[in-house]
């Protein structure tokens, strides 16, 4: 199969014309994230870049001693990570920028009111996981630093383990939050004239399957997430889904390349091109090894590969390309796409 033809098939998976999901291929494998700095002997996710890519929050946890750090892209490199100016007291991750970089979206198990205990989470069985809770807070920029985090509405936050959130062009924000049934889905809240709308789901393919971290384009054209479509016995993977009028596409499985340990946690990088996301992958050793690979492999385990979860970006090129080629040419056929309902 040529390449043309290759991608132009791709593209007409996405788009529904064919009863089977794209897989398409990237043309490079994912690079891990500045190993040894941000990519650390802990585990890490939620990489939220200021829209200038020269700074970055994400946050460092090994359950339940997290906390939202900031790096900034330096001469020589990214700077030694340091705890963001209004994280540190309460459990804090998943941070989310907002494509203008005018403030930022994150979860945290801090109380609602001023002077309570950290949230407590309430599983769909009715069992508390005392402070493991999430609810949504936003953080705006205030010149050169940063306000104080309000909590988003109770129309947001209506259950205790609202997590994941990402934020488009318009303030809308979009996140995961347990379903009727107790697993969970994703939602997305309107923002308008300076409020939050109460949430509606954001269907996509089996609405069985629960669907996770969503990274959503500024413009709302795609969505990456992780969902367990294939079987709930087996580790989620990271699919992609393209904007079809007033529907979400088809998902499609970003491939096994991809989805090598345990993926989740996606983001846009500020090109909103490349996806970030957590993963336990590593660099294979091999064996029989010399006396200097082998101080290599030692001293990279001591700084970042450790089976924990890191940071790893991949280029979403190659599925948004396809994708541009299949609408083009189903317009030039005048096929008019089978959209999912």
């Amino acid at each position: 199969m040529s390449r043309v033809t290759g991608s132009v098939l791709a593209a007409f998976l996405v788009c529904g014309l064919v009863p089977f999901p794209l897989r398409a291929a990237s043309s490079q494998p994912p690079e891990i994230f500045a190993p040894g700095i941000i990519s650390g002997p802990a585990a890490e996710d939620s990489a939220a870049f200021a829209p200038d890519g020269q700074t970055v929050f994400f946050d460092r946890i090994r359950w339940p001693n997290a906390a939202i750090l900031v790096s900034h892209r330096t001469a020589t490199g990214w700077s030694t990570p340091e705890i963001a100016p209004f994280s540190g007291r309460w459990l804090d991750h998943d941070p989310a920028m907002s494509p203008d970089g005018s403030f930022l979206v994150f979860t945290s198990n801090r109380p609602d009111r001023p002077g309570s205990k950290a949230l407590d989470a309430v599983m769909a069985n009715g069992k508390v996981a005392p402070g493991s809770g999430g609810h949504l807070w936003r953080v705006d920029r205030k010149g050169n630093g940063w306000g104080e985090p309000v909590r988003l509405p109770d129309a947001v936050n209506a259950s205790s383990r609202t997590y994941a959130p990402s934020v488009v062009a318009d303030g809308s924000v979009y996140f995961q939050a347990p379903g009727a049934d107790g697993d969970f889905r994703l939602y997305r809240s309107q923002y308008r004239g300076g409020s939050y709308q109460a949430p509606v789901e954001v269907r996509l393919g089996d609405e069985a399957a629960h669907k996770l971290d969503p990274a959503v384009a500024p413009d709302e054209s795609f969505i990456v997430f992780d969902a367990n479509y294939a079987d709930k016995d087996q580790p989620d993977r990271l699919q992609i889904a393209f904007r079809e009028g007033d529907h979400w596409g088809t998902p499609a499985d970003l491939g096994n390349e991809v989805n090598k340990g345990s993926p989740w946690g996606s983001h846009l990088g500020p090109d909103h091109r490349t996806l970030y996301f957590s993963s336990t992958r590593g660099v294979p050793v091999h064996y029989p090894r010399s006396e200097a690979q082998g101080h290599r492999d030692v001293a990279r385990m001591d700084a970042w590969d450790n089976g924990l979860d890191n940071l790893w970006s991949i280029s979403l090129a190659p599925w948004i390309e396809a994708h541009a080629h299949g609408v083009e040419r189903t317009r030039q056929a005048g096929i008019v796409p089978v959209l999912p309902r």
